[in-house]
């Protein structure tokens, strides 16, 4: 059986002038996108930022995926995100099911039936990064103070095999932390597990503390000169068909491969 997986920092679907693209923009620019399972960071739920959108939902759509789940780490529009509300304890939020207010997480889609569903708080550091960003009431790009969010895993266990999504912390001692535990929680998961997501740690570094190769190793950040690989695909099965490509939004570049379960 062959499974094509991927991941994607959405940035919020942004796009290449930091603004947000609406529903249709966020359709057409993964319209071609082709993966049965994708990771998704950095995702909005009615956030005034990106047009009130249901990202996920959209995301699902642009894919025809037929079940997806969206984990929140954040509910409300903070401002200037120094005042995060995290979900404590987390909710993986079903296809069918809607939220009340703005939320931003990770989110997993799949075209394929899935098995069973799990979500794993990972915490949060007590880094703040300074970024240039969009201002979350009005879109206008500026410099911030970000805090460190709390982060999140998503488990979908399918026929033959079993697929995390995950957005790790940008403090790199806090990232090893938490990867650390991810491959605790996953070794007790239906294998083989496809680690993917944005792990904001370099190169081999993630193949090495999680203990499966990568399966893409090519530069994914920044977008439009990638010089580092945050983005990537962790897993102890056969691949092929590996590919780093550029799309119209976000700020890191797709990343897809194809796995051969057994």
């Amino acid at each position: 059986m062959e499974l094509r997986v991927g991941t994607l920092n959405l940035a919020s679907g942004r796009d290449g002038g930091g603004r947000s693209v609406d529903a249709a923009g966020l359709r057409a620019a993964l319209a071609d996108v082709d993966a049965d399972v994708l990771a998704v960071q950095e995702v909005d739920v009615g956030q005034p930022r990106s047009h009130g959108v249901d990202q996920p939902a959209e995301v699902a759509a642009a894919l025809g995926a037929s079940d997806w789940r969206f984990a929140a780490a954040v509910t409300g529009t903070p401002d200037p995100f120094r005042s995060w509300t995290p979900v404590d304890p987390p909710v993986l939020r079903a296809s069918w099911e809607t939220l009340t207010g703005p939320h931003y997480g990770i989110a997993l889609v799949s075209r394929l039936p899935v098995r069973r569903w799990s979500v794993l708080p990972l915490g949060a550091g007590r880094a703040k990064l300074p970024l240039q960003a969009p201002d979350p009431r009005t879109g206008e790009t500026r410099w911030w103070w970000f805090p460190d969010e709390p982060r999140l895993a998503i488990a979908a266990e399918l026929e033959h095999a079993t697929v995390v999504s995950t957005h790790l912390s940008f403090a790199p001692h806090t990232a090893l932390r938490q990867l650390t535990r991810l491959r605790r929680w996953c070794a007790r998961l239906p294998g083989p597990v496809v680690l993917a997501g944005d792990l904001n740690l370099v190169g081999p570094v993630p193949a090495r503390v999680f203990g499966a190769p990568r399966l893409v190793s090519e530069p994914s950040y920044p977008a439009p000169g990638p010089r580092v690989q945050f983005d990537h695909l962790l897993g102890r099965v056969a691949a092929s068909r590996p590919e780093v490509r550029r799309l119209t939004i976000g700020d890191h570049r797709l990343v897809t491969v194809s796995v051969h379960p057994g």
